[in-house]
């Protein structure tokens, strides 16, 4: 068994008609345990192209929402049906390149960490919207100084935990909350999180880019909140 054999890759999914299949086909062939999908009420037709998908690829496990609840919340059905060791989040468009995944697993395989984040920020070479650059760094230095820690990319997609670890976060996020929270609640249980650079190319509103300034204001929130519930 190859290490790449042990890993569930979660992608929660939203109106990607355009980029899902050439998704699911670059993270197959890294040869995962499963490839957990979950289409948060897509109505663009993205579901017809995953159903066709389904049929091809016996690693494919295809989870529906009937009803928009947001990314958190597709995670959080994903979860439920984890059967490997390892658990790292893909989302579906093309802004990360799953081959980074690779890397991402070694620290655990390792034993190094049960935490790795993908960070965009140790090799940054686009900065495409600044406004989303400052925004990350506020949130960055929010989460370090609240949390003692010291990583740089907080809101990274690529997070990759040992499967143990997040399914005892009992998370409760729907939206893009999830990334503070469960940061959060790792550093809470003071799990060290390690972080190695990854590639990233930013996509356009245009070509679908969801997140907005009201996330950013959101993450605030959720960061000081589980700072002081129990």
């Amino acid at each position: 068994m190859s290490n790449f054999e042990k890993v569930s890759v979660i992608m929660p999914v939203f109106n990607e008609r355009i980029t899902i299949a050439g998704m699911i086909e670059k993270v197959s062939s890294l040869s995962p345990k499963e490839i957990i999908v979950v289409d948060d009420y897509s109505t663009d037709g993205t579901r017809d192209i995953l159903n066709q998908l389904k049929i091809k690829n016996s690693k494919l496990k295809i989870l529906l929402h009937e009803k928009n609840f947001g990314k958190g919340a597709a995670i959080r059905t994903a979860l439920k049906y984890v059967t490997g060791e390892i658990v790292a989040i893909q989302d579906a468009d093309l802004e990360y390149n799953p081959e980074e995944i690779r890397n991402l697993i070694v620290p655990i395989i390792e034993g190094k960490s049960a935490v790795v984040y993908g960070s965009r920020f140790l090799q940054l070479k686009e900065k495409k919207y600044v406004h989303h650059y400052l925004g990350n760094k506020l949130l960055n230095f929010l989460t370090n100084f609240i949390y003692g820690a010291n990583i740089t990319d907080m809101e990274t997609c690529y997070k990759v935990f040992r499967s143990d670890v997040i399914l005892s976060l009992n998370l409760k996020a729907n939206r893009f909350e999830f990334e503070p929270e469960v940061t959060a609640k790792i550093l809470k249980k003071k799990i060290p999180i390690y972080e190695l650079p990854i590639s990233y190319k930013s996509r356009t509103y245009k070509e679908g880019k969801k997140i907005g300034w009201r996330d950013g204001v959101t993450a605030i929130l959720t960061l000081i909140k589980h700072r002081f519930i129990p």
